[in-house]
Order: C-alpha cells, then sequence, then structure tokens
C-alpha cells in the first residue's frame, strides 16, 4: 500500500487546479448502523493515516483545458471501501456533474464494499450505477481509470460501467478481490492487462501519459456537432472497373489501401475503443474510436478487409451507440469479405452481434456516413452501412454474396464465377445505377 498513490496524488497526475465539492454530511452513528465494535476507532486511524475523512474526494478541475468533474479514491482510508457515506460523495458529484453539464473522470482505487456497513454498504452500488446512468442518459461522458487495484463493486459500477475504460499497468483489476477469489485461481487473469485483452477495457495507460491521454479523450468526448460528415477522399485507383470480375480482383489487391490508411489520412489525430465488453476482442477486424477531422470530432467503425468477428460487430454496436448519446457523427468504413463463418463464430454469436449493429445504426439520431473501401461482403458489410448515406471507392465493390459463392448456391460451374459477378451489378457505377450508394468519391487533387 506504500507503494500506491494517494487520492490527491492520483489528481495531480491529471491536473492543477482541483477544487474539491462541499460535502452534506450526515449525522455519524456510533460504529456504523451496525454499531460494528472498533469502527469508529478504524475510521479515526485511516482519518490519522491518509488525512482524508472519507475513502473518496470528489471536485472540479480542468485536465488539459477540459473542464471536469474528478473522482478519486483513497485505497488508504480502509481500502478504498464503499460505504454510505462514500455513496453519499458520489451521488453528490455526479448530480454536480448533471447540473453544470461536465464530464466525470473516476480515478478508481477500492477493494469492494465495506464489511462494517455491510449490506447498507453493498447498497451503495445500487445509488452509485443510477447516478452513473442518470449522467449517461443526459449525454455526458464517463471515463473510468483503473488503479490499483479495481476490485469488487467499484469496478462493477465506476469501472466497468464507464464510456471509456482506461487502465494503469499492472493494477489488480477484477470483480473478485485477492481475498475471495479461488486459491488456485490464476492471478494474471485479474489485472489491467488481461481486462484489456478480454474486451473490458479499452487502454492500459502509463502514469507519465496520463494526463495527456485524458486530455484529448476529453476533448473529443465533449464536441458534439449535428451535421453529418464528409466521406473520405479515395486513396487507391482512380478508374472504375470494366466488369464485376474486375472489381473485384481489384478490391482484393493486397496493394490496396485499407482502414488504417483511410483513418491516418482522414483525422489529425485519434483515439481507440477496444473490445465488446462481453469478453471478446477483434483487433485484426474492426477498428473503432473517435478522432478530430477539420476541427470537428468523428467517431469511426472501420473494417479491415477480413472476416468480422462477432467482437467486432458489438465493438461497433457500443461506439455507434456512445456516438449517439454524445451527439458526435459517426463515419463506417465497409471492407470485410464477409462476416466469420467458422464454428467459433457461431458459438461467439455471429447472428445476434450483427443483428445487433442493424440495429445500433439504424436507431442511430446522430448522422452515420458510410464509405466502402474494399470488399462489401453480404450482411456481414452492409450492417456497418449507412442507410441512404453510403458511399463506394472506385476500387470497391458491394454484393449480396461473394460471386464464388452465389455460384455454388446457384449450382452453376466454377467457369461461370464471373459472368455471375457481372450478372450481380456489384461494380460501383452498378451500385450508383441501382441506388445503393449515393456516390463514387474521386482521388484527392
Amino acid at each position: 500500500m506504500a507503494d500506491r498513490p494517494s487520492a490527491r496524488e492520483a489528481l495531480a497526475l491529471v491536473a492543477d487546479d482541483f477544487d474539491e465539492l462541499p460535502y452534506r454530511s450526515r449525522e455519524p452513528v456510533p460504529d456504523g448502523p451496525l454499531a460494528w465494535p472498533g469502527y469508529d476507532a478504524a475510521r479515526a486511524r485511516a482519518a490519522e493515516r491518509t488525512g482524508e475523512q472519507e475513502s473518496v474526494i470528489c471536485g472540479t478541475a480542468r485536465v488539459e483545458g477540459t473542464r471536469t468533474v474528478l473522482v478519486s479514491f483513497e485505497f488508504g482510508f480502509l481500502g478504498g471501501s464503499l460505504g454510505v457515506r462514500t455513496g453519499d460523495r458520489l451521488e453528490a458529484a455526479y448530480a454536480h456533474a448533471r447540473e453544470h453539464r461536465l464530464p466525470v473522470v473516476a480515478l478508481v482505487a477500492t477493494g469492494g464494499s465495506r464489511m462494517q456497513e455491510g449490506m447498507l454498504a453493498l447498497t451503495q452500488l445500487q445509488r452509485v450505477a443510477r447516478a452513473s446512468a442518470l449522467t449517461r442518459e443526459a449525454g455526458l461522458p464517463r471515463i473510468a481509470v483503473l488503479r490499483d487495484p479495481t476490485t469488487g463493486g467499484g469496478w462493477a459500477t465506476l469501472g466497468a460501467g464507464a464510456d471509456v475504460v482506461l487502465a494503469l499497468p499492472g493494477a489488480q483489476v477484477g470483480f473478485a478481490g485477492s481475498r475471495v477469489r479461488p486459491a488456485d485461481a490464476d492471478p494474471a487473469a485479474y489485472t489491467a492487462e488481461a481486462q484489456v485483452a478480454a474486451g473490458a477495457a479499452d487502454a492500459v495507460v502509463r502514469p507519465e501519459a496520463l494526463r495527456e491521454t485524458l486530455g484529448r479523450w476529453l476533448r473529443l468526448l465533449t464536441r458534439p456537432s449535428a451535421a453529418p460528415v464528409p466521406p473520405p477522399a479515395a486513396l487507391g485507383a482512380p478508374d472504375l472497373p470494366a466488369t464485376g470480375w474486375d472489381a473485384v480482383r481489384r478490391a482484393r489487391s493486397p496493394r490496396r489501401p485499407r482502414a488504417a490508411a483511410y483513418l491516418d489520412a482522414y483525422f489529425a489525430h485519434r483515439v481507440a475503443i477496444g473490445g465488446d465488453r462481453c469478453g471478446g476482442t477483434d483487433p485484426d477486424g474492426m477498428l473503432c474510436g473517435f478522432g478530430e477531422h477539420e476541427g470537428r470530432t468523428v467517431a469511426y467503425a472501420a473494417q479491415t478487409g477480413t472476416a468480422t468477428r462477432p467482437a467486432g460487430y458489438r465493438t461497433a454496436a457500443r461506439l455507434v451507440r456512445l456516438a449517439d448519446r454524445l451527439g458526435i457523427p459517426v463515419l463506417t468504413l465497409v471492407d470485410t469479405p464477409g462476416a466469420a463463418n467458422d464454428a467459433e463464430a457461431e458459438r461467439q454469436g455471429a447472428g445476434a452481434a450483427i443483428a445487433d449493429l442493424f440495429g445500433a445504426v439504424a436507431a442511430a439520431r446522430t448522422p452515420v456516413t458510410t464509405l466502402v473501401v474494399g470488399e462489401g461482403g453480404s450482411g456481414g458489410a452492409l450492417a456497418l452501412a449507412a442507410p441512404g448515406n453510403t458511399w463506394a471507392a472506385p476500387d470497391s465493390y458491394f454484393s449480396v454474396i461473394a460471386p464464388e459463392l452465389a455460384a455454388a448456391i446457384l449450382k452453376l460451374s466454377p467457369a461461370e464465377v464471373e459472368t455471375t459477378a457481372d450478372r450481380l451489378r456489384i461494380r460501383p457505377q452498378d451500385l450508383v445505377d441501382l441506388g445503393v450508394v449515393r456516390g463514387i468519391v474521386g482521388r484527392p487533387v
């Protein structure tokens, strides 16, 4: 514990002008609501040791220029545990954020609920969840920074429930704390790095980079705009394909620009979210995050040219819904031969994941712009496409299914695959004629 930064040291990592919120403390009950022997003495020792009166301090500060409500846990005060007075402070902090339209950053370090207050301590999680949900519904971003340790109800509410979850290297993170997990449990599973790998957190951030990283996230997430964004300029071939099979060959070419090239050209800078919050990631198949384009914040979800995994679809749906709540326009890049169709993908809920993304895009009130940059393979590609605002690059195609599979379904010979590609009318110019896409983007001048 001596090596763990205090609550105020954690605040100093990210801000210099912290102004603590006033607290309306309830009258203390001797030894707490359960009359737990020695509880008052334990609190007094914790206060003397830490200089704090509770396990959390709350206030406002500017983080790299963005005014923010900051919540910081003091692990030295009874293990950063949540009690009734902790709930009072957290509830008041979220209320202040809603009243003043401020984002919330929680610097979490807690062992869970406070044993000496029993079920009254545990029910503080409901209060925290309610306060956080109201702030979410108000369209205000919530960011969590997982310090060491982040376990129990604090992880399951303030931590895992945030819009963006960052973690410090090596932090112990998990619902089960070290004293209650199975004796043979792998300790590596209860780390910040493991939570990122499992899709429960977005990134591990070094302490020296935390202020800059938080500042960038806060700037991006607090700039809503109502107008749709333009599609990116084409980066590949400028001419249109002569035949349907020519369109397929060009879209499948390894020399064609992929999502990363388009995102780098479109954004001045960007930050990534990772994971579907259901135990999965698809870093090789779907890139999601927020970036700055011509002074505006834009959310992005981009397929990379591989078969998209269920976790990729769920991550994209999470991205679209978050952007929608915050009033941030979305750019999607379509590029996949289709959804992953192996047995593991089915076990991971491929159909439900694709349906979830279709629903997120369909329900979005924020404008969504789509560019097909390569292969548009069936429903696995269409799920990411904006109805009425999809564009195509010259070296792309969009098809009900890959021509080879269409020929197989229709019981045609392999020799008829190229003819099938023509009949499907999958070239960019065909898609314009059919009204499937709005237009074909040109190369930059």
